[in-house]
């Protein structure tokens, strides 16, 4: 269980904005040395000036974290210059949506890349560094921290790649969380769950590489839109998933939620999954949502 902070290190991906910023500000609050990841520069350059003016010691790199080769690189200058981190936070993501079968392969290229590949980047290459410093003194402790969303809890409709990219990264921190705990008590792990926040990720095709262009689809607009929406109608904030996120840590706590009164219609998917009944609607305690969707795919 990681409970003390000071002097210690941690490495946030998806830094310049939302919850990774809220994440690297509380932990510069804490004493933390901070390396911070983003693709957007100007973003990340405004998070590592804040946080510099806060006497925070700041190491910036921009890249994605989809590209293996420069994750490496960042790793090998962490732990050249402060060691194997005590905390890892893989939250970069971005959102996409339309019917399934409309997703491209540089829509897949894309999603899975940044928001799977780059998770399983920062597993692969942090956790044996941090294996090694539990291996070499007996009170050290870490965490890792993986950012999931409710979408990897749910199959909701006209997200699919997103929803993919999700229940993917849910699946890889629970079996890191048993991997783990075979060869170590040191090192914890949480996977984050968040639902509709106030965060820019609904307008993450801005950073989207030039070659995966082209015309969306109806569905892709459609859901756009209600993106748009539902995220920038969130009442929890990203300050206070942040917080949330803290708590956890502190705790040793696995699973973190933004809004735990979605569980219940993820109670009735694990009761479908159980009773090998048909998925229910995911959208049954808001069912305005379903409908408002069906009639602008149907031209209604």
């Amino acid at each position: 269980m990681l409970s003390e902070f000071l002097g210690k290190t941690a490495v946030v991906t998806g830094a310049g904005s939302g919850f990774g910023l809220e994440l690297a500000r509380l932990a510069g609050q804490r004493g933390m040395r901070l390396v911070l990841a983003d693709v957007q520069a100007d973003a990340l350059e405004r998070a590592s000036q804040e946080l510099r003016g806060q006497g925070v010691q700041v190491l910036p790199f921009v890249l994605s974290v989809s590209d293996g080769a420069a994750m490496q690189a960042m790793a090998d200058a962490v732990l050249a210059q402060w060691g194997a981190p005590h905390l890892v936070l893989n939250n970069a993501g971005v959102g996409a949506g339309g019917l399934i079968w409309e997703n491209t392969l540089a829509d897949w290229d894309w999603v899975l890349g940044v928001n799977l590949m780059g998770v399983v980047h920062g597993v692969r290459l942090f956790t044996p560094m941090m294996l090694a410093a539990a291996q070499a003194d007996s009170t050290w402790r870490g965490h890792i921290v993986n950012t999931a969303s409710m979408a990897g809890l749910l199959s909701p409709p006209n997200m699919g790649v997103y929803n993919v990219s999700k229940h993917a990264v849910v699946a890889l921190t629970e079996t890191l969380h048993h991997d783990l705990s075979l060869v170590s008590d040191q090192i914890g792990v949480s996977v984050l769950c968040p639902y509709f926040v106030p965060t820019g990720i609904s307008q993450s095709h801005r950073n989207r590489p030039a070659a995966g262009g082209g015309r969306p689809t109806t569905s892709q607009r459609v859901g756009q839109i209600m993106m748009d929406k539902a995220v920038q109608s969130g009442k929890v904030t990203a300050a206070e998933v942040a917080a949330t996120t803290f708590a956890a840590i502190e705790a040793g706590q696995f699973y973190i939620y933004s809004h735990p009164q979605a569980l219940r219609t993820v109670q009735a998917r694990m009761e479908d999954i159980v009773q090998a009944r048909n998925p229910g609607d995911p959208f049954a305690d808001r069912p305005q949502v379903r409908e408002q969707l069906k009639a602008a795919l149907r031209g209604n």
